[in-house]
């Protein structure tokens, strides 16, 4: 009897090499596949762990998993891919100011489209990621479900994928909690002080992400004013670029009370500040849409919204403005909701669709 094919995204960490010990062990003939979207590994630098804290890819950590479980392992080159379609995104949401997320466009638009296009062209059968997220029937319909690990589920960062995948996809550590999966690793023998989580922005390898737009787009430090509610300023900033609503730290402005970023705008090259109070928000706008559910634009619904991936998912009423956008109106206020982010639609464990929050 053949065996089901099954094309896995191995990046070297616990997740995806438990994934791959799984599906083994479920019968599935294992291809694993290491996407290369950042630097190669020099094998020639004498430093221990090297990928450890530069990378979500640890290929050396892959390939020796491969070998123990007796698959096959390759490395494909989406550098380019993942330059245009991830990075070059990051760099042109902050200068115009909006706050992108790179592991909601990295999923959508190279790590699980690598992988599809690669089984069709190969004809495997599945493909399969390491991600904690589940697939259920919903009248007869695959549908993105929330993992039963509620700490660790990460449908917020796969709610971009094109419906059409679901049936096609695997996710083995669907069901399981993150302890279940430390003992799987330990149980394998996998080097334990290797196998750390992977940071949340790969390619920010040294400080923060301002020292890598700083780094990669120097004429994005163009000074401007920053503005209190009324339009007064209140000192100079280096750069929209470098902020974000929400932010407190790395402002430099003394006024006496505690000052915040409420709004980016690069129209005016001006940043706005104000108290923690006025950093709520009863609602937003999102377009950019990817809905698993149509009907969402056809009527209000009452839903769950996450607005961000560490935030557990807070009720609100959806209603279509028009075939591309809906308004979300939030129960309880929603602090610092940045443009560029996602808002990402439940009903239960369901994943409903999402979009990226407008600006104001």
């Amino acid at each position: 009897m053949t065996r089901p094919t099954v094309l896995l995204g191995m990046s070297g960490g616990v997740d995806s090499s438990v994934a791959a010990a799984l599906l083994v062990h479920q019968g599935y003939e294992v291809q694993g596949i290491t996407l290369q979207v950042w630097e190669h590994e020099d094998e020639t630098v004498a430093t221990s762990k090297k990928w450890q804290e530069r990378s979500c890819c640890k290929v050396g950590i892959a390939k020796h998993v491969a070998k123990l479980l007796n698959i096959s392992h390759e490395i494909i080159d989406t550098r380019d891919t993942f330059q245009k379609g991830v990075i070059d995104d990051f760099l042109h949401g902050y200068t115009t100011g909006t706050t992108p997320n790179p592991c909601v466009r990295c999923n959508e638009r190279v790590k699980l489209r690598s992988l599809m296009d690669l089984a069709a062209a190969r004809k495997v059968d599945y493909i399969a990621t390491g991600h904690y997220a589940r697939l259920q029937n919903h009248q007869g319909i695959p549908v993105l479900a929330r993992a039963t690990d509620d700490r660790k589920d990460q449908t917020y960062f796969l709610y971009r994928l094109n419906p059409h995948w679901l049936s096609k996809l695997l996710f083995p550590l669907g069901n399981l909690r993150k302890p279940d999966v430390w003992r799987e690793a330990e149980a394998l023998g996998l080097p334990a002080d290797e196998l750390k989580e992977s940071q949340e922005i790969c390619f920010v390898t040294q400080g923060d992400y301002r020292t890598f737009i700083e780094k990669e787009l120097p004429e994005a430090k163009k000074p401007g004013l920053f503005i209190n509610e009324t339009g007064q300023p209140l000192g100079q900033h280096d750069g929209i670029a470098f902020y974000t609503p929400g932010q407190r730290r790395g402002l430099g402005i003394a006024t006496g009370q505690r000052l915040y970023v409420q709004q980016v705008r690069p129209a005016t090259n001006t940043v706005v500040l104000g108290p923690e109070e006025s950093l709520r928000r009863h609602e937003c706008t999102v377009s950019d849409l990817n809905l698993f559910t149509p009907q969402l634009l056809e009527r209000s619904a009452e839903v769950q919204v996450k607005v961000r991936y560490a935030t557990p998912p807070t009720p609100a009423t959806l209603s279509p403005l028009n075939s591309s956008s809906l308004r979300i109106q939030f129960q309880v206020p929603q602090r610092a909701l940045s443009p560029g982010q996602s808002a990402v639609f439940y009903e239960g464990d369901r994943v409903l669709g999402g979009g990226i929050i407008q600006p104001f």
